[in-house]
């Protein structure tokens, strides 16, 4: 019923109905209200009719369900900038860009979101300086700008910049707000010498009492610990891709151990990038190490859910559990885990390598159980009970015996005829004709597969067919041509 009213409001979308799309939305939302797609379907036809509170709101709910949907941030973002919120837009787009790096919707509707914000921003030459989070960062971190934020009507003065950055004109007399374009232009205002003397004339003595701390900014060390921290784990992050690359180059001159010392290391010093998981995972491969390279996939598919990593990389883990499954593989049973990782693998990414392993792995599993099933005596009894079956009239108790038959020998190009005759007079034509080609596949001088072939084609009014099928099977017969 949900699919149902679902498909009714895309058909609606699609000829620019809005309003009958929102009417068959909310009615699949009222069937399904866990459905994140209704949501984001409805929010593009409220934005469509330029109803973006509405539009807003049903954005919301569809990142609530499904956090990790990028078509949820792009709803959300061009709601936001249907209502002139540019750096909510750019925060959702940004945020959206994280979950699928490669959306050009995504990229899109960034690039227009800034643009605008920055046209907004375009009649005050300062504009852009006093948008975005880093704004008040940058005037915490300065020791004379950081004394400002304590005085209410400097934090009111800013804030006003931010709504209207024309009013930046107002302040320009405030000795303050040309410290805070200082800053924020990286600009010593200090050794400009005229501008000194003008706060002087226009000011009150206050502004020397503050500037005595600026001669002592070694005293606050606080706002520099989180620079610290930053370029700590910049560093981290710069020395774990280094070992990578030694890994790598290890790897390739099959120093297999040695490139295991150097993941492991990366894996130290930065937990946030899982290829240095599957790259290890890759070296216990090619060492026959499978168990330890499963449990290193298994972490990296853990880990990289927790970070939201790129779900190519995550297939490509799955990719390779599914590989060292298919290496200890013994008997047919053995293939199933390989084939049920391959298959949630192009869950992930269809991707056309693991697809071919995917293919492998099942023909590898059936043609171990034909083997594992090959019995010729037990098929030489299963064919003598169908026939039993088949001179009774019991025609469906035959095919089941005839085909348990085929199971322990494959080979017996007698039980594919018997079974097209029982499908014959079961009027299972297709099948039966396609046991009759497998009969005279296997065993071109069996005469019986050709009168069983051309049987069902005269049934089937393929006259001319038929009349070419007993030719063929008269010429295996005698070895010469009719005249």
């Amino acid at each position: 019923m949900a699919d149902e009213a679902k498909s009714k409001g895309n058909a609606a979308f699609s000829s620019g109905n809005y309003e009958e799309a929102i009417k068959h939305f909310s009615e699949a939302i009222a069937l399904a209200p866990t459905n994140h797609v209704l949501y984001s379907n409805r929010s593009a036809a409220y934005a469509s009719l330029h109803k973006y509170n509405e539009a807003l709101q049903d954005a919301k709910k569809t990142v609530e369900i499904k956090a990790d949907w990028s078509k949820g941030y792009s709803r959300l973002g061009a709601a936001y900038v249907g209502l002139g919120k540019y750096d909510d837009a750019i925060s959702s787009y940004k945020k959206g860009l994280e979950f699928d790096p490669s959306n050009e919707a995504l990229k899109s509707g960034l690039a227009d979101a800034q643009a605008a914000s920055r046209s907004r921003a375009a009649s005050s030459p300062f504009g852009n300086i006093f948008q975005g989070p880093e704004l008040w960062a940058k005037l915490t971190a300065d020791p004379k700008t950081r004394l400002y934020l304590q005085q209410p009507d400097f934090v009111k003065m800013i804030q006003d910049v931010q709504k209207n950055p024309n009013n930046i004109n107002i302040y320009l007399n405030d000795q303050r707000m040309m410290q805070v374009l200082g800053v924020l232009l990286n600009v010593n205002l200090r050794n400009a010498t005229s501008e000194e003397d003008a706060f002087e004339h226009t000011s009150s003595p206050k502004p020397q009492q503050k500037r005595e701390p600026e001669r002592q900014p070694e005293t606050q060390p606080e706002p520099m610990d989180i620079p610290d921290e930053e370029k700590e784990k910049k560093a981290r992050k710069a020395e774990a891709q280094k070992e990578k690359e030694l890994g790598n180059a290890a790897y390739k001159k099959k120093d297999f151990e040695v490139a295991i010392q150097h993941y492991s290391k990366a894996m130290d010093l930065d937990d946030e990038d899982i290829s240095y998981l599957t790259n290890r995972a890759a070296v216990y491969l090619e060492m026959g190490k499978y168990e330890d390279c499963i449990k290193d996939c298994d972490k990296a598919v853990e880990r990289g859910r927790e970070l939201h990593s790129d779900y190519k990389m995550i297939a490509r883990a799955l990719t390779r559990k599914g590989t060292a499954y298919v290496k200890m593989a013994i008997c047919s049973k053995d293939y199933e885990p390989a084939i049920e990782t391959f298959q949630k693998a192009l869950t992930e990414h269809r991707n056309p390598d693991t697809l071919k392993k995917l293919n492998e792995a099942e023909k590898a599993k059936k043609d171990l159980e034909q083997q594992e099933d090959f019995d010729p005596n037990l098929a030489d009894e299963e064919r003598e009970k169908g026939n039993e079956f088949f001179k009774q009239q019991q025609y469906p108790e035959a095919i089941k015996h005839y085909t348990e038959a085929l199971r322990r020998n494959p080979n017996d190009a007698r039980v594919y005829s018997n079974r097209a005759a029982c499908y014959t007079k079961l009027a299972a034509l297709p099948e039966g004709l396609k046991d009759a080609n497998k009969c005279i596949e296997l065993d071109p001088s069996f005469t019986k597969g050709y009168s069983r072939k051309a049987a069902i084609q005269f049934f089937m009014k393929e006259y001319d067919k038929a009349m070419e099928t007993y030719q063929v099977g008269y010429i295996s017969l005698t070895g010469r041509s009719q005249t």
